[in-house]
Order: structure tokens, then C-alpha cells, then sequence
């Protein structure tokens, strides 16, 4: 078991991230408490995770402000910060979208609530429909140009989406996108057969989330039981919907089938699964989050992991059919809707 960080470079990007990133998408500003919250980040950070993801829209732009508070007093070149734009921050027509008027806006407000002057990885957190691409990309640009973004990436975009912003960012001169922010786990293998390869291509490296599948894939959740009392499957705030797909007896049955595969490499289940991400070479970061500074402690020992190929493929036989490969899963709704 190896326990210390390991770090990776972000796509073809001259910057570092740490294997494992510390998001607070439901956690910070809803389900905890901020002292709680602010104990996570510290000991994230004293365990060497260096990355830091959040988005202005988590818990109605609270949870940007309680990072922001967390961070306070340490060195700010000794940490990643990542942060987003697209969903509704506020009730107005163009409090929402990749307007140039909204990213401009979003990326200002951010800045206060994270108390910082820069951000370092600004991601349009889904594909607008409505705004023209271009005009998207000549803001995130003219951030990079300003000082106030370092570098910029995208969440949930699929391969042709990616393509058109590349040819235009590349006909512009503007500064290209260096990461993407799917959902992968190996549950939810969309991103593997039509992103992977083009970001490969491109120098985009992927920084995942939810590599445990909500939850579902440290073990807790048993075939036939009801789920445990105060898990995310019993909190509505806390994306008790998301996790419902994964519910189903079989996929929990099939799971339970990992168990003696993470014993086998001494790892937790939780472990297995961040680990599994991490042996994709185009996975840069697995982002994980956490309500108490324990759970920390136990994914960052995934950092480093080397699963073997038996392992691999005993991974894959005890998931079966289950796993989502379908690249067209990767979906952005309209904002406005």
C-alpha cells in the first residue's frame, strides 16, 4: 500500500495536479457544516492533495466561500484551484449560460467568494447550445490574457464538442482547453471510447469525478437492505437522485463481487475504485469528496496504486455487462429550460 501523493501533469500542460483533487460539490454550504468542511480541506492539504476543485452554482455559490475561508492562511502558489461556469448562480436571464456578459461576471464573483486573485483551472461546467462557441471561448480567453485564469477545460463535453472548440480556439491563436471534467468510474465508462482518445490526441488530460460511482462502489450499499442511515441515498440534498440509478439489486449484487479483488490488493473498496480510475494514463486527477476528515485520510491511500492486469480483469468480469459504455450518455441540458 503506498499512501503518498503522487502528482501528474494536467494534459500537455506544464502543471501539476495531485492524483487524488478534494471537491466540494455536496458537501460544503449544504451537507456540512463549515468548521466541519474547513478540517477537511486542512488535512486534505497535509496529506499532500494539492488540488482543489469546486463551481460557482454548489450550494447556491456558498461552497465556493467556505473553500475560499478553508484555503485562507496557506501559501497560494502551494495549491491548485479549480472552479466552473454555466449553471444558474441567480434568478436573472443572464445569471446562467456562457454568455461572455456571464463568465466574465461568474469568473469576478468567484474570484471574491474563493478570496483569491487568480484561479487556476476555469471550466465551462456543461455545453451551451444558445451561446455561440465562439464567443465562449474569446472570454475564457481574454481571462487567461487578463491574469485572472491560468489555465481553462471543460466538464461533460462529448468528442465533437471538443473538436469544434479546438478548431476555433486553434484558428483564433486563442489558448487551447487542457482538461476535461467527466463523470468516470468503472461504472460509468462513457468518456473511454470517444474522449479518452481525442484528448489523448489533444493534450487534454481528464480530471474525473464521482470515480466511486456516488458511493455505490465502496460496498455500503447492500443487495436487499435498505441504504444505511445518513448515506447520500437517504439525503435528497445531497444528490440522493443521482445515486438512485445505481441502486438496482444487480448492479449492488455485482459490486459485493469486488470485495475479496480489493482485500486481494489490500485495499478498502472505496480504494479500489479511485484507484481503478487512476490506471487510465489519460486520467490526471480523481476528484473525491468527503463529509468528516477520516474519509480523507482512507481514499488518499489510493494515490499510487499499481493494479495489476489480473486485477484489472477481475474488475471487469465481477461488473459484467453492467458498466455504461454509451458515449452518447454525455449530455448538457439547456440552462435556460
Amino acid at each position: 500500500m503506498v499512501s503518498a501523493m503522487e502528482y501528474r501533469r494536467l494534459g500537455s500542460s506544464g502543471m501539476y495536479v495531485s492524483e487524488i483533487a478534494y471537491g466540494n460539490w455536496i458537501t460544503h454550504g449544504s451537507q456540512v457544516e463549515s468548521e466541519a468542511a474547513i478540517k477537511c480541506v486542512r488535512t486534505a492539504y497535509d496529506l499532500g492533495i494539492t488540488t482543489f476543485d469546486t463551481a460557482d452554482v454548489y450550494a447556491g455559490t456558498k461552497a465556493e466561500s467556505v473553500l475560499g475561508k478553508a484555503l485562507k492562511g496557506i501559501r497560494r502558489e502551494s495549491y491548485e484551484l479549480l472552479t466552473k461556469v454555466y449553471w444558474p448562480t441567480g434568478p436573472g436571464k443572464n445569471d446562467r449560460g456562457l454568455s461572455r456578459k456571464h463568465i466574465i461576471e461568474s469568473c469576478n464573483a468567484s474570484l471574491k467568494r474563493l478570496n483569491t486573485d487568480h484561479i487556476d483551472l476555469y471550466q465551462m461546467h456543461r455545453f451551451d447550445y444558445e451561446t455561440p462557441l465562439e464567443e465562449s471561448l474569446s472570454a475564457f480567453d481574454d481571462l487567461i490574457r487578463s491574469g485572472k485564469v491560468h489555465y481553462i477545460g471543460f466538464s461533460e463535453w462529448n468528442a465533437q464538442q471538443i473538436s469544434e472548440a479546438l478548431k476555433i480556439q486553434d484558428a483564433k491563436g486563442y489558448n487551447r482547453f487542457i482538461s476535461s471534467q467527466p463523470q468516470y468510474s468503472a461504472l460509468w465508462r462513457v468518456i473511454e471510447s470517444e474522449v479518452v482518445p481525442l484528448s489523448k490526441k489533444e493534450g487534454i488530460g481528464q480530471i474525473v469525478w464521482s470515480p466511486m460511482a456516488q458511493g455505490v462502489l465502496t460496498g455500503k450499499y447492500l443487495p436487499g437492505k435498505k441504504p444505511p442511515a445518513g448515506s447520500r441515498a437517504t439525503d435528497k440534498k445531497s444528490g440522493a437522485g443521482m445515486i438512485s440509478n445505481w441502486l438496482r439489486e444487480e448492479v449492488l449484487t455485482a459490486v459485493q463481487n469486488l470485495a475479496p479483488i480489493a482485500k486481494e490488493a489490500g485495499l478498502t473498496m472505496g480504494q479500489l475504485a479511485i484507484a481503478w480510475v487512476l490506471q487510465n494514463p489519460n486520467v490526471s486527477s480523481a476528484i473525491m469528496g468527503a463529509t468528516k476528515p477520516s474519509q480523507v485520510k482512507e481514499n488518499v491511500k489510493a494515490a499510487g496504486v499499481k493494479l495489476s492486469e489480473d486485477q484489472m480483469r477481475a474488475i471487469d468480469k465481477a461488473l459484467g455487462v453492467l458498466p455504461n459504455t454509451d458515449a452518447k450518455a454525455t449530455k448538457s441540458p439547456n440552462p435556460r429550460a
